[in-house]
């Protein structure tokens, strides 16, 4: 194993992602555990090796997945649209994740937080950090779309002597985390979420910006939104625009790892508490509360915010059913421009919003996930497909069956 100095991950933030992954198991994430003494876990812990989300849900709940909304969205408590009244300068919502790790430190409940901070001289690169102080937390907000090590740092909170943790992270992380819990020697671990899917390499990202932007460099924040654009905020506060289905994606096609490719769990639903956006009304955030420790943290919080109610509308089931075609085709060609205009107008108009626009982006990335896996890796799908996917698809089963020749569930 390589000794890893904080240059170490620096350095590999900055990788291309066939740099990072060269000689790694075929679907990686590099969450960071194979960095670190934790090595040998590796096998009974990783996402692409034993998905084990059953078993986790089992000991963190009592039970699994209820059917209806569970399937997708992960067991919980609790479901709530809020945001902080008083939002954080550079935080990419309002600051709730960072707002929680600060003050975990603050009143003396961690003895330190695991996330993660930008690489010296860029915007994005993440370079995962143990931060100390409320400050240091607070100073990492924003985004970092980007695949992150981690959990590399859990060799210096042993170190150290830390038995009061924080973590937040994506999914793969917190699957390898729960996993190796019972061996992480800790009294108390608080587990925060962010919902994560299609995580590129820094240098990939830097591509992405240059084929979607008018001008790469000075993007600030860039979010998939719930009106069917991407919103990419500039340095001078404008806001540019672009269309999902304006998105050149033949020239992206290898921007996104396997493991992207092969992991079911956008919401992260292995943590404590969840904070994304997807299933809220616009310009509002989507908290999950999933555990006992994730009311702890709500309450921690809860004086800060404020909460609208979510909505709902449309219909899902046509639009992914149209991407099970989609799906099957080869050398699909670009639609033309007059047509993508209609289909944007429609979709803002009519197409699915509030937590139908969530229910939807999570089938269609479990459609879309499950075909890779059977097309790239048929022998990983009983290890690595998680116990609630079919169940969760299954009213496109015959579709599925008549466009592919083989039935949705394994």
């Amino acid at each position: 194993m390589i000794e890893v100095t904080a240059s170490t991950v620096q350095d590999i933030a900055l990788m291309s992602q066939s740099e990072r992954l060269k000689g790694r198991p075929k679907i990686c994430s590099d969450c960071g555990l194979c960095l670190s003494s934790y090595r040998p876990l590796m096998p009974e812990t990783c996402a692409f090796v034993k998905n084990q989300t059953r078993e986790i849900e089992q000991r963190l709940h009592g039970r699994n997945r209820k059917s209806g909304d569970e399937l997708l969205f992960g067991v919980y408590r609790g479901m709530y649209a809020t945001r902080l009244r008083q939002p954080r300068p550079g935080a990419q919502w309002s600051g709730m994740i960072t707002t929680l790790g600060a003050r975990l430190l603050e009143l003396g409940l961690v003895e330190g937080v695991i996330t993660t901070r930008a690489a010296p001289g860029t915007r994005y690169a993440p370079l995962p950090f143990l931060a100390c102080t409320p400050e240091e937390v607070l100073a990492s907000a924003g985004n970092k779309p980007c695949i992150s090590p981690n959990l590399s740092v859990m060799d210096e909170v042993r170190e150290r002597g830390i038995k009061r943790l924080a973590f937040i992270g994506a999914s793969c992380h917190v699957h390898a985390l729960r996993a190796a819990e019972a061996e992480l020697s800790l009294e108390k671990l608080y587990v925060i979420g962010i919902p994560c899917t299609d995580n590129v390499a820094y240098p990939d990202l830097l591509r992405f910006l240059r084929v979607v932007s008018a001008s790469p460099d000075t993007v600030v924040h860039h979010e998939f939104m719930t009106d069917y654009r991407i919103w990419l905020r500039h340095e001078d506060g404008h806001v540019e625009k672009v269309n999902y289905v304006d998105l050149p994606m033949g020239e992206l096609d290898d921007v996104f790892p396997d493991s992207c490719l092969a992991c079911f769990d956008y919401v992260n639903s292995l943590t404590d508490v969840t904070i994304g956006y997807m299933g809220a009304p616009m310009g509002w955030q989507w908290l999950f509360v999933r555990t006992e420790i994730g009311e702890e943290l709500f309450r921690l919080i809860e004086p800060d915010l404020e909460f609208t109610d979510f909505f709902e509308r449309g219909s899902r089931q046509k639009s992914n059913e149209d991407l099970i075609r989609i799906l099957a085709m080869t050398n699909r060609k670009r639609t033309p421009l007059p047509i993508r205009k209609l289909i944007a107008f429609m979709q803002r108009r009519s197409g699915p919003a509030g937590l139908e626009f969530a229910r939807s982006v999570i089938e269609m990335k479990l459609l879309r996930n499950l075909r890779h896996i059977r097309t790239k890796f048929p022998r990983h799908e009983a290890r690595v497909i998680p116990y609630f996917v079919y169940s969760a698809l299954e009213a496109y089963a015959p579709v599925y069956e008549k466009t592919f020749d083989q039935p949705l569930s394994q």
